[in-house]
């Protein structure tokens, strides 16, 4: 048995449907949007997966139940007040729950609203780069956990959240990994363990790979992204599968951290557009370019013809001796150096983290670590718009064999404040990145997209180390597997940039406005307020089984559903 509520406007109970399918309840944000969507004209049907919210089953992480779906369409096509078009919506798993549905052409689904939502859970949340992302793993696990625990009490929920933070961190040090979770909920997580467990991509995370699917997504889809948001390069990799004749794809990225585009207007303002336009509740025009980008650095909003922008010039930075970057390429010099110990890991600041915390942050205390190496440009004369992939090759030699590497790209203001835009990682073993007969490896890290203006008198900026603890969890140095690994070894790092061995950060450079871009000015981000709704323009009915009729009872929106 699963559970719904269903929102409709009273004066049409045959409005077009949106489907909401979400393993975090029907009450609080569900509430707000729901109301939110239902008073522009719209029925909402907020569904619980399998295991939440009442609905019956087990809860099994990011492997859903892929007959779960196609039921909820089948039994909305038996209901009276079906009017046969539907939408979906939802951030993150919410999004994700989408790209699960589409396992099939579904002729009836108009449009999809994906906020911050993955087709694919390996590759860019996982193990972005082949390592673990400890951190963002266990928060997760721990968010949900709290979520599903038996004692709802507020004592206790109280409690929970005054420890959660101490607890995560007792959890993110704990060797081995394997009793992590336990350590940050109390108990062991099933589904945590088989993460940890599976650090290949294999039929495992096949069962969590949408990416197939994109053919049969609604002919109207609105992609939502954030620069510091875990799944960016996830959405971008589905915007351009998605992009053909015959669909219509709108991609909208801001600068907010994961789960928060639904508290700005500007995004609002650009999803509701797609829905009226895709379901004709109203029918707004169609935006000049398909693609919105907040340019951070700015206040503007630049409107692209496609991503990445196809006038981008690739502009190559030169890592040189005593911390220097330059486009010039480097003179004869030796490497770089600093030793990497997995007991003290080199901690994460800022970024793609799940929860508070994410972001751009000062980077100075990191950067004064001798375990982090910095290569810095001189003060710019004018500004710079980088948009676009951001890259770095670099070559390096290692004391072992299995080991990290991290690059971050940093943007440094006229008072040495050094702010944090994007970074990537990759983890080496024997069986890649083969080294050369002097133990020289080239590495190729793919840093998260952005699109920032450099302000003329700041510097450009790329940090390299071998972590970002607890982001990605440390390497032991060892090979051991992730699950059961304790024993730790100090790793000797060398950065080569020399003539042979021209080590360099890699960016896309477009042209200031009334280029490639055309810029808005949207001013600052403004939250959403609590929506107020007068008593009886809507009504909430509970659907007890979506199998079936069941019991319903009504009453006024303002309560919450009944």
């Amino acid at each position: 048995m699963l559970l719904a509520d269903r929102y409709f406007p009273v004066t049409d109970a045959r409005a077009p449907v949106v489907l909401i399918r979400t393993p975090y309840g029907r009450g609080s944000a569900n509430i707000l949007v729901s109301r939110l969507i239902a008073e522009r004209g719209y029925q909402v049907l907020v569904q619980s997966l399998r295991g939440t919210g009442g609905s019956g089953g087990t809860f099994n992480g990011f492997v859903m139940n892929r007959d779960d779906g196609l039921a909820i369409i089948e039994w909305m096509r038996g209901r009276d007040w079906f009017p046969g078009a539907f939408a979906t919506w939802g951030a993150s798993y919410l999004g994700y729950a989408q790209w699960d549905l589409a396992s099939q052409v579904i002729p009836e689904w108009k449009a999809a609203i994906l906020d911050v939502g993955p087709s694919d859970f390996y590759h860019t949340f996982m193990y972005p780069g082949g390592v673990f992302a400890l951190g963002n793993a266990l928060g997760w696990a721990q968010l949900v956990s709290s979520m599903f625990s038996p004692d709802q009490s507020i004592r206790t929920r109280t409690v929970s959240a005054l420890t959660a933070k101490a607890r995560l961190t007792r959890a993110a040090n704990q060797l081995p990994v394997s009793g992590a979770d336990r350590v940050a909920t109390g108990d062991r997580i099933g589904y945590f363990q088989e993460w940890i467990r599976h650090e290949r991509y294999d039929e495992y995370w096949a069962a969590m790979d949408y990416r197939p699917n994109a053919s049969n997504m609604p002919p109207v889809v609105h992609l939502a992204g954030a620069w510091w948001d875990f799944f960016l390069p996830n959405v971008l990799a589905d915007y351009a599968a998605l992009s053909r004749p015959g669909r219509s794809v709108r991609l909208f990225i801001s600068s907010a951290a994961h789960g928060r585009n639904m508290a700005l207007r500007s995004y609002q303002r650009d999803a509701f557009a797609t829905l009226d336009r895709a379901l004709g509740n109203r029918r707004p025009s169609e935006p000049a370019l398909p693609v919105r980008v907040r340019v951070t650095g700015t206040r503007h909003w630049a409107e692209l013809p496609g991503w990445p922008p196809a006038t981008g010039r690739p502009a190559r930075w030169y890592l040189q001796p005593a911390g220097i970057l330059d486009m010039r390429p480097a003179p004869p010099s030796p490497p770089s150096r600093y030793v990497y110990d997995p007991a003290n890991p080199t901690p994460a600041a800022g970024g793609s983290v799940v929860g508070w915390g994410a972001g751009s942050q000062d980077n100075r205390t990191l950067e004064a670590g001798t375990d982090v190496l910095t290569f810095t440009s001189n003060r710019l004369e004018t500004d710079l718009d980088v948009i676009g992939p951001v890259t770095a090759t670099l070559y390096i030699r290692s004391s072992l064999e299995h080991t990290d590497f991290h690059a971050r790209l940093c943007d440094v203001d006229p008072h040495g404040r050094s702010l944090n835009l994007c970074d990537g990682i990759i983890r080496l073993h024997p069986g890649n990145n083969l080294p050369d007969p002097e133990r020289i490896r080239t590495v190729h890290i793919q840093l998260w997209p952005t699109a920032h203006r450099f302000r003329s008198s700041h510097r450009i900026r790329l940090q390299v180390s071998s972590g970002a603890h607890p982001r990605f969890n440390r390497n032991p140095g060892t090979g051991e597997p992730l699950a059961t690994a304790i024993e730790l070894r100090v790793a000797h790092q060398e950065i080569l940039h020399d003539p042979p061995h021209p080590s360099t950060l890699n960016l896309q450079v477009v042209p200031h406005p009334g280029g490639a871009a055309h810029y808005s000015h949207d001013g600052r981000h403004t939250h959403l307020n609590c929506v107020s709704v007068q008593k009886g323009q809507l009504t909430a009915v509970r659907r007890r089984r979506v199998s079936g009729e069941g019991s319903r009872r009504r009453r006024p929106c303002p309560a919450g559903p009944a």
